[in-house]
Order: structure tokens, then sequence, then C-alpha cells
């Protein structure tokens, strides 16, 4: 199993793991025994103490039974757990409402000085009128199923975005073309996320690239993701949002990023391309 994606979900694996492996070796035991008295193979042994494989609780159960250390079980089942929350929180948040996910990075916006964002997708969330929001939002809770509370999270979007108008930050957006041209609402409220769009590339904290269909590219689309300031990084997936935070992976991001904006035109060039797609709804 490779590393996980979120830097906290596998720093809680490695701690577990190494804890385990202590836990042999205090018993003196080699990891061949160990996989004799638990009745399964050493290479099972391997991957559990180096982090490549998640235990379960009754591997837990048994690896402490087998090292003479019972004691130790409630508390490394519950790291463990911890371990497996982490991974879902996420989603759980979804499942609970739209609202309480746009609620949870509240102080993380208010704590950031430098936003970078790169989309693929949608209209990024920084951006987006009431209308536009309310249009993805809905579609996200209905392929979900989450709990209908759309008109609450649209409001707590709106709401979390105020950090725009704080001329103390500083915002930088780089979108694929694809995203003024994606129809995931009515032509009417296109026009006025389009239109809104253009507004807000004149604020002096915010610079928006756009890369071209036409472009000539050194790195490929991606999905989207944040960087918050330079130490955290908030990638999206299906089913998760991950958040990185190991200095090796925001570097990765950060380079994408420039990357991606070297390959984006910005200024009158920029709001061509808009322009174009809001005539486009004519």
């Amino acid at each position: 199993m490779p590393p996980h994606p979120s830097s906290s979900v596998q720093k809680a694996r490695e701690d577990l793991a190494g804890r385990l492996r202590e836990i042999r070796r205090d018993a003196g035991i080699s990891g061949r025994e160990l996989a004799v008295r638990c009745g399964w193979s050493e290479s099972k042994s391997s991957r559990i103490e180096n982090a490549k494989t998640p235990p379960s609780d009754a591997d837990i159960k048994a690896w402490c039974r087998a090292c003479s250390a019972d004691d130790q079980v409630p508390d490394l089942i519950a790291a463990n757990r911890q371990s497996a929350d982490a991974h879902v929180h996420w989603r759980r948040l979804q499942r609970s409402g739209l609202r309480r996910l746009q609620e949870s990075t509240g102080d993380l916006y208010q704590q950031t000085k430098v936003f970078r964002v790169y989309v693929s997708d949608v209209i990024p969330g920084f951006l987006q009128t009431p209308g536009y929001a309310t249009a993805l939002l809905s579609s996200i809770a209905g392929f979900r199923g989450t709990p209908d509370d759309v008109s609450d999270a649209v409001a707590a979007r709106i709401r979390r975005n105020a950090v725009l108008n704080h001329g103390a930050r500083r915002f930088s957006f780089v979108l694929e073309e694809a995203v003024l041209r994606y129809r995931l609402c009515s032509a009417e409220t296109m026009a006025a996320q389009l239109g809104h769009l253009l507004g807000v590339m004149e604020l002096q904290n915010v610079a928006v690239g756009i890369i071209p269909f036409s472009a000539q590219r050194t790195v490929w689309p991606m999905p989207t993701f944040t960087i918050f300031d330079d130490a955290r990084v908030h990638a999206d997936t299906l089913d998760a949002a991950s958040t990185l935070t190991q200095p090796s992976q925001v570097e990765l991001y950060a380079r994408a990023y420039e990357r991606l904006s070297q390959g984006s035109v910005r200024g009158a060039a920029a709001r061509s391309l808009v322009a174009g797609a809001l005539a486009s709804l004519d």
C-alpha cells in the first residue's frame, strides 16, 4: 500500500506501526516468531511494522497477546481507529450536511495570508455567486445523498468568502478555460457568474490566470487544489479532500502551481477569454 495522501493519516499509521515494533522488540522476539505466535505470515508482520498495511483491531489484539502486552491493547486500538477516522472525516462532514463542510475551514481561511488556487472543474469557491454556488452544491448534495441544507451551505460559503475583500490577504487563481464553459447551472446564472468573475479580476489583491485550450502545456490538467501560505494543501478527490502538510508535499504542489501559472494568460487576454465564454451563452 502506498503512503496515504493525507500526511496526518500517514503519520498516525507510522506512529502506530512504530509502537507495535517496539512492543515486539521489548518482548525479545523476532518478526518470524511473532508471525508464528499470531498464526500469519512473516510478511504480514513486516507490512504492519513498516506501515504498509493498516492492522485490524484483531491484528492488534493478536500482536499484543503474542508479546504479553495485553494491557496496551485498548490504547493501540484507539490510536488505530483515530487514524481511520481521520481518513473519513471529510465524508462524515458531507453526510451531516454541506453547511458544516463550509464552516469547517473558517479558521483556516482567517489565518491564511496567501492563497494559491488551481481549478480544472468549477469556478473557485472564493469567486462563486450565490446562484452558481446553489446550483453546484445542489448537484453535490444530490450526487452524494447528503441532507438538503444547500441554502445554509451557500450562506456559509458566502460568509466565508468575505476574506476575499480583506486587502491584507493575497489571492492567486489559475483556471482551466473549460471552467468558463462547463454548464453546471442555467445560462442566466452562468452569465451572472462570469460577470462577477470579471469584476473580481479588477481587485488589487486578486490575480486570475486562465489556461487557454490552445496553450502549449508543460504540465497536464489535474484535480483542483488550494495552497494555504506555504504550509498546507487541500487536494480534492471524488470521495474526500486530502490535507497535505509534509514540506515535500507542499513543495510539490507549489511547483505544479508555478508550472500551471506559467501556462496561463492574465490581464486583457484573460478577460477576453471570460468575455468569449459570456458571449457563447447568447
